[in-house]
């Protein structure tokens, strides 16, 4: 390796001259990026064209002088730009820089002294083969469940003691059994089996991802000797698993998302020693060019949610993400899904770059692989029902099947054959004599495989591998490449390469990026906390300084801690939880260094809010302007906002779930407001429930605050001095007293200490001790999230399982969980063969379309950063009853664009004309249409029957028979193939159907429609397997046979299937046409056309639907010098299309065609009272399913009413009961809170479902969603509002008599459910989506809250506020409430709530009070003495109730106004919904708005 050969030199030299400047151009026009010499710098990658362009060398020294200031991967881009390298590891094959040139050029040469000048710097590059041994892995037997329902909380003890036996004796099912493998450093294994096979299970074995496998793994897997228990301790980092779905951080461009994984793989040692900043952007660079990602830098990653890269795009992402965590050994679990068919072909040959030159390992799962795919491989091993059936070479596949009887039908792709063989209803070609010989299950393909000569040799070559590999030097290489890469303050024995610090920094860093991507949830923020402020503090505007203003000064205080409270709970969130285990298990970064950068990143944010809102708060209050009290107030507030969000940070990170999470968080919740001693203090509170108090923050911190506020202070009496008026205001202050908590007899004032000291037990001397109190907590907190955070470990699990109907479970037969068995033979797809399908043609009966569908010179244009974008462009076709067509291009080319344009889904600017027989589409066309979207939403807890009879109930006339559309579903069912698992429920990935399953039923849902105009499919094969491909599309085809019309977008189509179809309609980015027309027998007329048109001559090996996306530059890396678009217009198919199209037209339009859907096009199949009566029905079984959403409900009712209940116990007849009273009713309506939040969450499934899916094909109209979710959720609340009645009303022990208990009950238990479920229903349908819904009604809340006169009594409301107290229904419910509690309640003051006064001499306490008693409240306690009068400001409830400014009289007014709300709740709810997102109004959309706001400063700039 030292030298290279002369001659080798010589030729490379000579190459390297005719070569490199096509190199160069390439490259640049690649990246449009024009590069200035003059201005920039060089490179190494322009050193290495310099050199390579200049006069020839005879040295490879001058070579290795460039690649060494090379990354390895640079060498990997160079040979990407060709777009061809052999397939073995052995060779180095030639290849081409760019179309043009027939030179090669020897990437071979180059990194041979790559690794030569490596070595001479002494850095070391890790490689390792991999050896697998009867390797098995076992999960939890989930295969079939039965669903739960409410029915199991009406039998809770018995369904308690159900799951805990079946939690002690869970069975166990096999996942793979007795698998073997053999990959050498540098070598490509794919790994084919049909979903539910087991491939995923295997890959991850393989990377050691076993933690999820209940039953746990066996055999041994071993990486150059290293036992995977030791690599998965000292090694980890070098093997990566990269999944099958795409999860990043949303707000995050593509940019930041690639640096922060190269930032955290920067080795410390790096070649010639180019700065970190180089190396990083030399990287990025490197893997955006190969997989196409420069034009998206800037771009966010988003996600289903959010607006970002496409999906092609981001899995792209995906992959250049995992390349960059720098791993020996990859796990690629289905990483072409949602690629087409070009970019999938680019990712192999980029793999097996990778593995060529950097002799890393590579195990590949792929469902649907061409043949050109399948050739980059090196082996091949097929997996069926967890039972291995072969491993070898991947040109020895087919003679091994075919040796088995098996032979591979013409022009079927290697591995689709071989997935074939694994699904027992599939097509097979079998040798004549061996139809009975053959295996044909599982069980006899493994038995087959054990016997065979070629799983014998395997057993040989593994061993005698393990004898070649010297796994002592295995390891010291591992170790001194660790060192050489590890930072300098990272730990020895750790396999992350930055220090944790560096981490962190890297963490925080990437944390502020999140924010500034989502600045408008932060903006959000700050501005609800602005606007809360101003409310609020306008509300105590200026409060008193005297008496009647220190509880509303408490108030103030006690409301800005709840407040920042209620937002730590905004924290609580999982959708970046399996973001942090994907990196986790990269070796990026601990997780521990997330948790503390999050932290870190999120507080000056915060901070900004937080003070925003104080100081606001604070002026417009009126509290004590001093600057210690000031800073005093907004450092506690600080420190306790900290702390609390570091307490729900905690409890989000060691839970498994959201709902797990929001229980505990709403305990939680409840116990800060309640315990915080504002509503109950000290001296009121249970003795066992005391303790709550003193391990929340927030009751040291609102000590202290008030410590602050109150210390020093005088309080003047004002109104509360007695006795006083009339005679009395002669007298000394010697003979009064001021009726306030820590008076002194003979005292016209109160000093705050003493207040604080007799009302809360509080004393200032507390309050610096208080500050290290939370610095304990605070730390404590985020102390436990780090620990919890880095030590989480995944939910173990057994796969994906099916969840039946109660009482319909189909059992199966399991053998013992020790056998292979037990594989989920539902999981194992089953399949409709040619038989099966072919056996219902019946079923296809008048299902002929009943005219033709045109359209003509369709644009689509958008706008556009200020201007308009064109998505589609001048797109024309037709399609015509008993063809399928289909709609092909490269990702982003404008495929699911025209689809949803056609089927009026698009909203813009559309021009152009759709006609059906000539003649403009109506009112029916979506309902006529069936449009199957790439999505497969549906309900999760209808059965797969009940989906498709809602579906044919809704969409065929109600004319028809029920029992005809219900005979139409079966018939349906045995056609998919779905009788199965027909009463299973549909479930949530994971725990439900699967993906085929789920896109079988997407299909169902459309063809029990009998859509009788056209049906359209939106990449129907995305994410199955080539055999569900086939299969899918094979239905297809006898629906065309029988008469239907077909548009169907494809992403990665076979040959056969390819050819499955009749005409093709190819577009290529930015929407333009690039064919329209026949495909012809073996693709023959497609071919001709672009062999005609200067395409290479595609050869018969290969499949026709990639040979055409290569032709037209379709792929990541791929260009093409030639405009087909341009030829398409200037070609003679295209004349023939236009004529073909205006001849349709004029044709058509003459005839005289019948309605199919009467002389006035109704947009509706059934009527109005058809569709509620089954929409209420279908949303009801819905909730009854729904255990989850019932359970958290009942748990939130149940707990809430025992908290209140027992924390308010026996309230007593004291002057405290009174305001216990108050604050127990006020609680039970806040609870109306995080019921709210449920029931929103729950209620934009449905609405979402709606939008998307139902409401585009008119299914019923748009107020019965809003109308059955209303009445849907009232039983329940109902139901379990009771409950909380039962378990907090009759623990206060304030009156038990029938009457009083039962008004209670109607007031809180009816109308108050009738009125707070309409008002977060409302506010949920007229929001864009369920975090704003969140944002609104927390400001509606605090409103209503804020303004019932509890916090602050109307008397001491400015007057411009008092109309917000009239307004607020919250208002009304508190009157009622604390009405019903203490009207007539007799009062009797305990000992420390009397104020003690001395009478004039001469005089008892009775006579000198009795003037004063006969026209204000109360009473003396002892009449008789003549000194220490002690009197009580109470007599009986209802003085209370008129210091609140209630009264009992207000009842049945009260009760009046509830129905007023409720009403407007209901109408409101129908109207915002109708303006917002059935009528859209272009003028109330907050989107629309800031769109013409920019709009109107660029054009004054």
């Amino acid at each position: 390796m030292s030298n290279i050969k002369s001659t080798q030199d010589s030729s490379h030299n000579a190459v390297a001259r005719s070569s490199s400047a096509s190199f160069a151009a390439s490259e640049e026009s690649f990246t449009g990026i024009t590069h200035d010499k003059d201005e920039q710098s060089d490179t190494p990658a322009d050193k290495l064209t310099k050199m390579l362009t200049g006069p020839a060398r005879d040295t490879a020294s001058q070579i290795s002088a460039t690649v060494s200031e090379m990354a390895p991967d640079v060498v990997s881009k160079v040979e990407s730009f060709a777009d061809a390298l052999s397939r073995h590891t052995t060779r180095s094959g030639a290849f081409n820089m760019d179309s043009d040139s027939d030179d090669g050029f020897d990437a071979h040469a180059i990194f041979e002294s790559f690794v030569r000048d490596a070595d001479e710097q002494g850095i070391h590059i890790r490689k390792a083969g991999v050896t697998i041994e009867d390797v098995s892995a076992k999960g939890v037997d989930a295969s079939a469940l039965e669903g739960a329902t409410f029915g199991n909380i009406l039998c809770l003890p018995l369904t308690i003691f159900k799951g805990i036996k079946a939690k002690r004796h869970q069975k166990m099912r096999q996942i793979i059994s007795n698998v073997n493998a053999l990959a050498e450093a540098g070598e490509m294994i794919l790994v084919l089996g049909r979903p539910g096979a087991g491939c995923s299970s295997f890959l991850k074995v393989t990377a050691g991802e076993i933690d999820q496998f209940a039953g746990g793994v066996s055999g041994e897997v071993a990486y150059d000797g290293i036992p995977q228990e030791e690599m998965m301790k000292r090694y980890k980092a070098d093997v990566i698993y990269n999944g099958e779905l795409d999860v990043h951080f949303p707000y995050l461009t593509v940019k930041q998302t690639l640096d922060f994984a190269i930032a955290c793989k920067t080795p410390a040692l790096r070649v010639n020693n180019v700065s970190k900043k180089e190396y990083i952007a030399s990287r990025r660079d490197l893997y955006a060019t190969i997989f196409g990602l420069r034009h998206t830098y800037n771009t966010k990653v988003g996600n289903d949610f959010v607006r970002g890269v496409s999906g092609g795009e981001r899995k792209r992402v995906s992959i250049a993400e995992a390349l960059a965590a720098k791993g020996s050994i990859y796990c690629w679990d289905n990483a072409t899904r949602g690629l087409d068919a070009s970019t999938a072909l680019e990712y192999a040959k980029a793999i097996r770059i990778m593995t060529n030159l950097l002799k890393s390992t590579a195990f590949v799962t792929i469902y649907q692989a061409s043949e050109n795919i399948y050739e980059t491989f090196d082996k091949v091993t097929v997996l069926y029902s967890g039972k291995q059936i072969y491993f070898g070479l991947i040109h020895e596949a087919k003679p091994y099947f075919a040796k088995m009887g098996y032979l591979c039908p013409p022009r079927q792709a290697t591995a689709e054959f071989l997935t074939a063989l694994t699904d027992p209803n599939g097509f097979h070609l079998i040798k004549p004599g061996y139809e009975n010989k053959v295996p044909r299950t599982a069980e006899e393909f493994e038995t087959y495989w054990l016997n065979s000569p070629e799983f014998a040799q395997m057993k040989k070559d593994i061993a005698a591998y393990k004898e070649k590999v010297n796994t002592e030097k295995t390891k010291e290489v591992y170790d001194e490449s660790m060192a050489q890469e590890k930072s300098k303050y990272t730990r020895k024995k750790s396999y992350y390469t930055v220090s944790y610090w560096e981490q962190v920094k890297l963490c925080t860093q990437r944390g502020f990026q999140r924010i500034y991507g989502n600045k408008s949830y932060t903006v959000i923020n700050v501005c609800s906390a602005i606007i809360q402020s101003f409310i609020t503090g306008s509300l105590f505007y200026n409060t008193p300084s005297s008496t009647s203003g220190a509880f509303s000064r408490g108030g103030v205080l006690y409301f800005a801690l709840l407040y920042y409270s209620l937002m730590g709970l905004a924290n609580i969130s999982f959708e970046h939880r399996p973001i942090l285990q994907k990196h986790k298990g990269y070796s990026l970064y601990h997780p521990s260094a997330e948790a503390i950068g999050s932290t870190l990143a999120s507080f000056p944010f915060r901070m900004i809010g937080l003070t925003c809102f104080f100081i606001i708060l604070f002026f417009l209050s009126g509290l004590h302007r001093t600057a210690g009290s000031f800073f005093t107030i907004y450092l506690f507030l600080t420190m306790c906002s900290e702390a609390i969000n570091g307490l729900f940070e905690m409890v989000s990170s060691v839970c498994d779930t959201l709902s797990q999470a929001n229980s505990i968080s709403g305990i939680l919740m409840m116990s800060i407001s309640m315990y915080s001693t504002y509503m109950i203090q000290l001296p009121s509170m249970h003795p066992w429930f005391k303790w709550i108090s003193y391990v929340l923050p927030i009751r040291y911190a609102f000590e202290s605050m008030l410590n602050a506020e109150f210390h020093g202070r005088h309080m003047d009496c004002a109104n509360t001095l007695v006795p006083s008026g009339g005679d009395y205001d002669n007298l000394s202050d010697d003979y009064k007293v001021c009726a306030f908590v820590g008076s002194k007899p003979g005292q016209s004032y109160v000093l705050g200490d003493d207040y604080l000291k007799n009302q809360f037990q509080y004393v200032y001397k507390h309050t610096w001790r208080n500050f290290g109190i939370l610095w304990c907590f605070l730390l404590g907190y985020v102390v436990l999230k780090v620990i919890f955070t880095e030590y989480k470990r995944p939910v173990k699990g057994g796969g994906d399982a099916l969840i039946f109907k109660k009482g319909s479970k189909r059992f199966i037969a399991h053998a013992d969980e020790e056998s292979p068995d037990n594989v989920n033979d539902i999981d194992a797809k089953e399949q409709f063969s040619s038989e099966s399908s072919g056996a219902n043609d019946e079923v296809f009966d008048d299902l002929e379309a009943k005219g033709v569908f045109i359209w003509k010179d369709v644009c689509f244009t958008i706008p556009y950063e200020g201007g308009k974008r064109m998505l589609l462009d001048n797109v024309s076709g037709y399609c015509i009853p008993g063809t399928m067509t289909a709609l092909m291009g490269e990702s982003g080319a404008g495929k699911t664009t025209l689809l949803n344009t056609l089927a009026q889904r698009n909203v813009g600017i559309i021009t152009g004309d759709m006609l059906v027989n000539g003649r403009p589409i109506d009112a029916s066309f979506e309902r006529r249409t069936g449009y199957v979207q790439q999505q497969d939403i549906h309900i999760a807890e209808l059965t797969v029957r009940e989906s498709l009879q809602f579906s044919a109930r809704m969409r065929r006339p109600q004319h028809l028979p029920d029992s005809e559309k219900m005979d139409y579903v079966e018939k349906i069912i045995r056609v998919l193939g779905m009788e199965e698992y027909a009463e299973a429920l549909v479930g949530e990935v994971g725990c439900g159907l699967n993906v085929e399953q789920r896109k079988k039923l997407s299909i169902g849902v459309e063809l029990v429609a009998k859509p009788d105009l056209l049906l359209f499919l939106d990449e129907p094969t995305s994410g199955l397997d080539s055999q569900s491909s086939w299969a899918i599309i094979q239905l297809l085809r006898k629906l065309s046979k029988a008469g239907q019309s077909i548009l169907c977008t494809i992403h990665q189509p076979s040959a056969t299937l390819f050819e499955e179809f009749d005409r093709l309609l190819l577009l290529r980015k930015g929407g333009q046409t690039v064919y329209f027309g026949d495909i012809g027998k073996n693709s023959a007329t497609i071919l001709n056309y672009f062999e005609r048109n200067g395409a290479r001559k595609c050869d018969s090996s290969e499949n026709p639907a990639e040979y055409i996306l290569e032709a037209i530059g379709a792929g990541a890396t791929a260009s093409v010098k030639e405009d087909w678009h341009e030829k398409w217009l200037n070609s003679v198919e295209f004349e023939q299309t236009k004529e073909k199209v205006q001849d349709l037209i004029n044709d058509l339009s003459k005839q005289e065609t019948k309605s199919e859907v009467g002389d006035k096009p109704s947009k509706y199949a059934t009527s109005y009272a058809y569709q509620f009566r089954y929409v209420l029905i279908r949303t009801s079984t819905s909730f009854w399913r729904s255990l989850n959403y019932i359970m958290s409900k009942m748990m939130l009712m149940l707990v809430g009413g025992l908290y209140i209940g027992f924390t308010f116990f026996n309230v007593g007849k004291s002057y405290v009961g009174l305001q216990n009273a108050m604050f127990a009713a006020f609680i039970s309506i806040i609870l109306s809170a995080p019921a709210m939040n449920q029931i929103q969450g729950r209620a934009i499934a449905s609405r979402e479902l709606f939008e998307v899916r139902e409401s585009q094909s008119n299914m019923f109209h748009w107020s019965l969603v809003l109308i059955t979710q209303y009445l849907s959720e009232l039983p329940y609340h109902l139901f379990f509002s009771t409950i909380f009645f039962v378990s907090s009303y009759f623990p206060l022990r304030i009156f038990f008599e029938a009457s009083r208990s039962a008004v209670y009950f109607l007031n809180y238990c009816i109308m108050f459910q009738l009125y707070y479920v309409g008002l977060g229903l409302m506010i949920l349908y007229m929001s864009p989506n369920l975090p704003s819904a969140n944002v609104i009604l927390g400001l509606c809340l605090s409103f209503m809250l804020s303004f019932c006169g509890v916090t602050q009594p109307v008397s001491l409301m400015p007057g411009f506020w008092t109309f917000m107290w009239k307004a607020s229904p919250y208002t009304y419910f508190v009157q009622n409430l604390v009405g019903i509690m203490l009207h007539k309640k007799p009062v009797v003051c305990k000992k420390k709530e009397l104020n003690y006064f001395n009478p004039p001499n001469g005089s008892t306490c009775g006579e000198y009070m009795k003037p004063f008693l006969e026209k204000a409240t109360g009473y003396i306690e002892n009449p008789d003495a003549t000194s220490d009068c002690a009197y009580c400001i109470y007599e009986v409830g209802d003085n209370y109730l008129t210091h609140i400014s209630s009264k009992y009289s207000y009842l049945w007014r009260n009760f009046g106004i509830f129905w007023i709300y409720i009403f407007f709740n209901i109408i409101a709810m129908v109207c915002v919904y109708y303006l917002f997102h059935v009528r859209q109004s272009s003028f109330l959309s907050p989107v629309s708005i800031l769109n013409k706001i920019k709009n109107i400063r660029k054009k004054k700039q």
